[in-house]
Parts: C-alpha cells; sequence; structure tokens
C-alpha cells in the first residue's frame, strides 16, 4: 500500500492497530443502524445496516450523529 499524504506519518497512521467497537445494532423505526455505545443511552451512528433507500438521505441518521438508544438486538 503507498499513501501520499502531507500529514506526518504519524498522524495518518495514528490508531491503526486499535480494534473498532463494540457495536450495537438498533432498530430505530424502519432503520436498522450499526452505532458505538460513547455513554450509558447515547450512541454515534457508525452506519445504516437495513431500511428504506430515502433513509440514507436523511440528515438525523448520517455516520457520526449521536442517536439516543434504548433496546439493542444484538
Amino acid at each position: 500500500m503507498t499513501i501520499y499524504s502531507v500529514m506526518p506519518l504519524e498522524l495518518v497512521l495514528d490508531g491503526i492497530r486499535q480494534q473498532p467497537g463494540p457495536y450495537l445494532t438498533v432498530q430505530a423505526g424502519d432503520v436498522r443502524l450499526q452505532i458505538e455505545a460513547v455513554a450509558p443511552g447515547i450512541g454515534r451512528i457508525v452506519r445504516l445496516t437495513d431500511g428504506p433507500l430515502d433513509a440514507y438521505l436523511r440528515p438525523e441518521l448520517t455516520p457520526g450523529t449521536l442517536v439516543a438508544y434504548g433496546a439493542t438486538t444484538s
């Protein structure tokens, strides 16, 4: 792999060996979200795993958005 960047290599590779997660799967209406818990009952959206196509265009479901959640499915 070749990386071309003006950033220092230490910044580019920072955290490369850290494992992501753990992730939770949450059903929010007709959309299934994969979230990363950041506090009890609050998570950051990682990605949408299932839902209607127009859900991918909704700004409140963009990755990185903080959401409140209750029940988890997995």
